[in-house]
């Protein structure tokens, strides 16, 4: 009797207080998301699910560009480029009689070797200063024979080049020695000249390659390119190339392992990927079917349509206690600066109530069964 009237007592102070703010590790899901049903909510709220994830996919991304822009090795551009400095052997053959060019025994002639000048130009004779620079050895040779035309219209040109000081690459840094690197062929592969620097330095935590081309970026996780020959792309004189760490984050809070900013592993994470990352969630704490990922997205992504949000602050929920919720979380992609929040078990709630009021009552030891 005594023993039942404690357990009744236990339960009205626990009714009385439920709305009162008690201490606890996460919030609720329900408190998270209360303001959803409210006349003009602030945010937009999704449900990920397998069916949705398609469109999800399509949404503008945040935080970065999507993915990284790299050269691929099979759409390069070509590295075979004439560059100033270079030195050109010309060679013009003419079979026409009385050719101005070509001596009538040889039935050609050979230009002095001609460096291309500081502004891209070769002189040629009876034809002036031709621009060459950035052209292939082919289209070079192409022009230098049209312009020909006009004095000798079956001339054909011979052309051979000589790499001058300008074919070289920059190593700026995150290798093991930085300087310059010349190139000794056209094909120099970006790997090989990382490897002639000496390698990637090991410091640096999820490495990042850049190379800068032309006043444009280019980039590549280190991983990727050692593990795709694809991406293994010629570099070409004048490029820059530095490797730097990965500073994409994302940010974990709630009832989860650990608490903290975390630097994405690897290019793409999905919202599995990114519970394992954070240590799982806490048994005994954490809702598994409230996991919630914050994100922001600008003004201007905002529209209505299946591929776009409809609200500038969206909260993704996930429920990872049914088949649906897991592959659904292994195919939703976590985004540079987004917040993930496991959100605490309704459960957790009650067990903290009632132990808060067992210390006092002496009900504690049955806390656990009043909640089962």
């Amino acid at each position: 009797m005594h023993h039942t009237f404690r357990v009744h007592l236990c339960l009205v102070l626990m009714l009385a207080l439920a709305g009162c703010s008690l201490p606890s590790g996460a919030a609720l899901q329900s408190e998270v998301l209360a303001e959803k049903d409210a006349e003009t909510p602030t945010f937009q709220v999704v449900k990920v699910t397998r069916d949705a994830t398609p469109d999800l996919a399509k949404w503008p991304a945040t935080g970065w560009q999507g993915h990284y822009n790299w050269l691929a090795a099979g759409r390069a551009p070509d590295s075979s480029l004439i560059q100033s400095g270079d030195s050109l052997d010309i060679v013009i053959w003419d079979s026409q009689e009385n050719s101005l060019l070509a001596a009538d025994a040889t039935k050609s002639t050979s230009v002095p070797t001609t460096t291309v000048s500081s502004s891209g130009t070769v002189f040629m004779p009876y034809v002036g200063e031709v621009a060459v620079r950035g052209m292939t050895e082919a289209a070079a040779r192409r022009k230098l024979q049209e312009q020909l035309e006009d004095i000798a219209p079956t001339a054909q040109v011979q052309l051979s080049i000589h790499q001058g000081g300008n074919n070289s690459v920059d190593l700026v840094g995150g290798v093991g020695a930085p300087g310059t690197i010349p190139l000794k062929t056209r094909n120099t592969r970006i790997l090989s000249v990382l490897a002639q620097a000496g390698g990637i330095s090991p410091s640096l935590r999820h490495p990042l390659v850049v190379l800068q081309r032309g006043g444009k970026s280019y980039e590549t996780r280190a991983e990727a390119l050692l593990s795709d020959p694809a991406r293994n792309t010629l570099v070409r004189g004048g490029d820059q190339i530095v490797v730097i760490e990965d500073d994409r984050t994302f940010n974990v809070v709630g009832a989860v392992g650990s608490q903290k900013v975390l630097n994405f592993e690897k290019e793409e994470m999905s919202a599995m990927e990114a519970v394992s990352a954070m240590g799982g969630l806490r048994a005994f704490r954490a809702n598994p079917k409230g996991l919630l990922v914050l994100r922001e997205y600008k003004p201007g992504d905002v529209k209505f349509g299946p591929e776009t949000p409809d609200m500038q602050q969206v909260i993704f929920a996930l429920d990872l206690t049914s088949a649906d919720g897991l592959f659904a979380a292994r195919q939703f992609n976590i985004n540079p600066d987004d917040t993930v929040l496991a959100t605490e078990s309704p459960v957790t709630r009650v067990q903290t109530i009632l132990g808060l009021f067992g210390t006092v009552i002496g009900v504690g030891a049955t806390a656990n069964n009043l909640t089962q």
